[in-house]
């Protein structure tokens, strides 16, 4: 791709993820919002993106970043995948995760307990996006529909270990045994 041509707002198209926006452009990589696959980084030096169409200077209006959040909440909300505000339990606030490894010659891993939360967070609205796109499949009869939905439960109950992070009970992890 021509990285000469590239500006916030351009039309690309990726491979994997189809068509996309581009909303803002770092360094050495593009934020774009796909139509399929949400938020991605590409790296600039990646050959897999394809320029659609480039904004036209002067023709238009200006597509802010304040635009595409409220399109992109726009669409998501519409949808059903709009994540909802979850917050983390009072007495983790400012707490940290400490991984030891068992051999005292390596170093121990800390990772803030929010940076965590966020990090647990993202696998719940992946596989609530996962079940979306199963049960709206055309392709996958019911049968198989059930087969993979039993999957996603018992990965929400393999999650339940974390329910004592979550401040509000209605926002736990639920599998199998607890509907």
């Amino acid at each position: 791709m021509d990285t000469i041509d590239v500006k916030v707002g351009t039309r690309v198209e990726h491979p994997r993820y189809g068509e996309g926006i581009i909303a803002k452009i770092n360094l050495g990589a593009y934020i774009v919002f796909f139509e399929d696959g949400g938020k991605m980084e590409i790296p600039k030096t990646s050959t897999n993106l394809s320029i659609i169409e480039s904004p036209e200077e002067g023709k238009g209006e200006a597509v802010t970043a304040r635009d595409l959040r409220q399109a992109i909440a726009s669409v998501l909300d519409e949808y059903g995948t709009l994540p909802v505000e979850v917050e983390i339990g009072q007495k983790w606030i400012g707490g940290k995760v400490l991984l030891q490894p068992a051999d005292e010659s390596l170093q121990a891993k800390e990772i803030p307990m929010d940076v965590f939360f966020k990090k647990i967070i993202m696998v719940r609205d992946r596989l609530r996006v996962l079940e979306q796109n199963i049960n709206s499949s055309a392709s996958l009869n019911e049968e198989e529909k059930v087969h993979i939905q039993q999957y996603i439960t018992r990965a929400y109950g393999s999650l339940t270990t974390f329910n004592v992070l979550f401040s509000e009970k209605e926002d736990y992890f639920k599998g199998s045994g607890k509907k």
